[in-house]
């Protein structure tokens, strides 16, 4: 039986403050209200919606399914974004580059708009995506009471409150805050693979310790014996050829 959601209490505290300012990055993003709307807004809400997702998607990243259904009226924005979370760009880039704490903190930050309240939801969600998954996770937090409340189904997520009224400075914006992967994963990789072995910036999550797999290695060095020889042989019949002619 899977674990109830553990209960969390709020400890961030500019999510919870409601912003009367207008004109700046929390202004509404959603289609305009009445009639059809045109290209143009759709192009800036598909954008919107990537960069609050990817920070920035090249084109081999975008979604055109996901796209052309937006466009045609049959999936709202909600689902565009949730689209955008389940794919495949979403899961290689994020998902498998991060624990699950930092998967909760990148999710947070991007559906919901804030920072994570402790260590208690970290944990609470983390438990979600081991016994769920990450399309659980998802879920859960695009049919949330705060997503719908803040965000309904029309509009792009984005990050609550970064500016306050008072305040000389905003909060830091959260893809800065919180890139797509940190140090641990860095530090991995350093300890899976030669930061460049070959030269060419690739790197080979087989090689462990800095050495290549023990199957690599004979077949190098078998190589490396047979073209001794090879050369070797050449030499020696350059040599015999020249010493013939006299």
């Amino acid at each position: 039986m899977a674990l109830p959601l553990l209960e969390t209490r709020p400890v961030t505290q500019n999510a919870r403050v409601e912003s009367f300012l207008i004109g700046n990055d929390e202004s509404p993003r959603r289609l305009p209200d009445g009639g059809r709307p045109n290209p143009e807004a759709f192009d800036e809400l598909i954008e919107r919606s990537y960069r609050q997702i990817f920070f920035h998607a090249f084109k081999v990243d975008r979604e055109p399914v996901l796209e052309s259904q937006l466009r045609s009226g049959s999936i709202n924005t909600r689902d565009f974004v949730r689209g955008l979370l389940l794919s495949r760009r979403f899961r290689e880039g994020f998902y498998r580059v991060n624990s699950n704490y930092r998967l909760v903190e990148q999710l947070i930050g991007r559906v919901l708009g804030r920072d994570v309240h402790g260590d208690q939801e970290r944990i609470a969600w983390s438990i979600v995506i081991a016994e769920q998954g990450l399309q659980a996770f998802v879920d859960a937090l695009l049919e949330s009471d705060e997503y719908l409340e803040n965000f309904g189904y029309d509009e792009v997520p984005h990050q609550r409150s970064r500016v306050l009224p008072g305040h000389a400075k905003g909060n830091l914006p959260f893809n800065q805050k919180a890139p797509r992967y940190d140090a641990y994963w860095r530090d991995i990789t350093a300890r899976r693979a030669p930061a460049d072995p070959f030269g060419d910036g690739s790197m080979s999550p087989a090689w462990v310790g800095g050495e290549p797999p023990a199957i690599a290695k004979k077949i190098w060095l078998a190589f490396l014996a047979i073209g001794a020889l090879e050369v070797g042989r050449v030499l020696l019949t350059t040599a015999a050829a020249i010493l013939s002619t006299g």
